[in-house]
């Protein structure tokens, strides 16, 4: 056994011989950013050892460090197996425990009208507690007026759980923090392969449901209630998530036909997930759309009333997963794109989520000096999703990259002296510097034309399918936590929306918790979704037949 010594949390702890780093970190509960889940491929999991210390680990095909970071004593933490007693020093933000997490959304007034329900009787001096009308339990004393339900949106990077006080209909505390589940896996694919073996399934439902009830008695301990207060959780989340975190197998999200085995629209016991609420109390799975458009998409439409709108509206919600729907004339279409994690900053060289220190918002001056503004003010140690769209945009306006992604010549014509100064060769490749310490590589770029290519490819084949031109559009709300710090200019810009969707553009925020609210406050909204996703009409990318053409043309700027 040996011993691996955490800096600068201090925290310790004791491991097999040959053991990684980063599997003696995650053992410690010690999180370091993996998006390739320890595939030795991504290269965002460095850490730094002191020299003495070098000696004591072992690499195994760890290539994408440079020189100069191999200098510094760094190593890939999921590469780097140990064979004796080391300290790891894990760089400031790699943590991730300030995470900056939108957690507000817009929502459509609903009536006051619970799942759950009290009635004191005076006659025995108890409070019976009601879930749809059906007795749940007794408890002592008049607690009538003491009725909480929490939402809680599972996301596949994120947690935000809302406190709701159901007598009075209005929040009460909100709290968010990092999905544990990312310390093992970033995208959806690698969690479901990890939850179809019985000990992996375990081991990401342990860790979500442990930090949900952090975050839930966080909110209580706010609002200054009894957890044995709280009667009724709503998970929203996309499909796979709800999977885990009830602790039920995915592999059948990972093969075609991409199907659900879990019921939902449906409740769950909460002492069977583990969540520690009151006894007798309750968790709603909210109704999906399919395999891939989950609870979180149903919770956005509920939040928009988007069923509803006169006008032809598409709600796009940008993440890891990009899910869309597409109304016209109370008509519903919807799809799901795998727009991969370069929105959330990973595979990107200097990638992070939105921590201090990120580049989050960028801008180009006349003169073709640079702006830019990091999450606390402080010095820039990375790019965070908003600031990478940012980033390309401004670069694509002012003509750095072309069309076809790549960087022009410093010596271009069209191109200020300012930024072609910033046009430069690391490692014998160009890049363009935002700081000394921090650029963007042409790979960089590449992963962005990627990402926003299968969103648009999304997009292009919902209007098909609709028939509707793009000019037709009256609303685009962009919704999700990530496309709550997005600009309208930087999505029209790279060409993430098309252009004749200028001026029309509204975000909309986290839907998934104001969604879920709705779910939480009114039971007639259950039923309503639960009818409406019956109507929705899925567009399977995987079956349109020109699906490569039309990604390809979608990755030009």
């Amino acid at each position: 056994m040996v011993t691996v010594l955490f800096l600068p949390e201090g925290t310790s702890v004791r491991v097999a011989a040959g053991t990684t780093i980063l599997e003696a970190a995650r053992a410690a509960g010690i999180t370091i950013d993996s998006p390739c889940n320890g595939a030795v491929v991504c290269g965002k999991c460095a850490v730094t050892l002191p020299p003495q210390d070098l000696e004591r680990v072992v690499e195994k095909g760890a290539h994408q460090l440079s020189p100069e970071e191999r200098g510094r004593g760094q190593v890939l933490a999921c590469a780097a197996e140990v064979h004796g007693d080391i300290a790891v020093l894990v760089a400031e933000g790699q943590s991730l425990r300030d995470l900056k997490i939108a957690s507000q959304g817009e929502s459509a007034t609903v009536q006051l009208a619970p799942h759950i329900t009290k009635e004191y009787m005076p006659e025995r001096g108890v409070t019976r507690v009601y879930g749809g009308g059906y007795l749940l339990s007794e408890e002592d004393g008049d607690t009538a007026k003491e009725s909480f339900g929490v939402v809680v949106d599972i996301g596949t990077t994120t947690l935000v759980v809302s406190l709701v006080d159901l007598a009075k209909g209005s929040e009460l505390a909100a709290a968010s923090a990092l999905n544990p589940q990312s310390r093992h896996a970033q995208d959806v694919l690698s969690r479901i392969k990890i939850g179809s073996e019985p000990r992996g399934l375990e081991k990401l439902r342990s860790g979500v449901i442990g930090e949900i009830n952090r975050l839930i008695d966080q909110v209580a301990s706010a609002a200054e209630i009894g957890r044995n207060r709280v009667y009724e959780v709503i998970f929203s989340g996309n499909t796979c998530m709800l999977h885990l975190a009830a602790g039920v197998d995915p592999a059948s999200l990972g093969k075609y036909p991409y199907l659900s085995t879990l019921a939902c629209a449906a409740w769950i016991p909460a002492a069977g997930t583990g969540i520690d609420i009151a006894p007798e109390g309750l968790i709603y799975l909210p109704p999906i759309i399919s395999g891939y458009i989950g609870a979180d998409i149903t919770a956005g439409l509920q939040a928009v009333r988007l069923h509803e709108s006169e006008e032809t509206v598409l709600f796009v919600d940008i993440g890891t997963n990009g899910e869309m729907a597409l109304c016209r004339n109370g008509k519903i279409w919807a799809t799901s794109t795998a727009a991969g994690p370069a929105f959330e900053g990973m595979n990107i060289r200097y990638g992070m989520r939105a921590g201090e220190g990120a580049i989050e918002r960028c801008s180009v001056s006349a003169d073709g000096s640079l702006e830019l503004r990091t999450i606390a003010g402080t010095e820039a140690v990375g790019i965070c999703g908003s600031g990478l769209m940012d980033i390309v945009a401004e670069l694509v306006a002012h003509k750095v990259i072309g069309r076809n992604g790549k960087f022009v010549e410093p010596d271009h014509p069209a191109l200020s002296p300012k930024l072609a100064e910033r046009l430069v060769e690391r490692d014998g490749r160009p890049v363009f510097l935002l700081t000394d310490n921090v650029w963007l590589s042409q790979k960089d770029v590449r992963q962005v034309q990627l990402a926003k290519g299968a969103i648009r490819a999304g997009v292009e084949f919902l209007l098909r399918e609709a028939a509707v031109p793009a000019s037709e559009l009256k609303q685009v709300l962009i919704a999700g936590s990530f496309g709550f710090h997005l600009t309208a200019e930087s999505l029209t810009t790279i060409g993430l929306l098309p252009a004749a969707t200028a001026g029309r553009i509204r975000f909309v925020g986290n839907t998934a918790k104001s969604g879920g609210e709705a779910f939480l406050l009114n039971h007639e909204v259950r039923r309503e979704m639960s009818e409406l996703v019956e109507q929705v009409q899925v567009v399977e990318l995987a079956n349109c037949t020109d699906f490569d053409r039309v990604f390809v043309e979608a990755l030009s700027f």
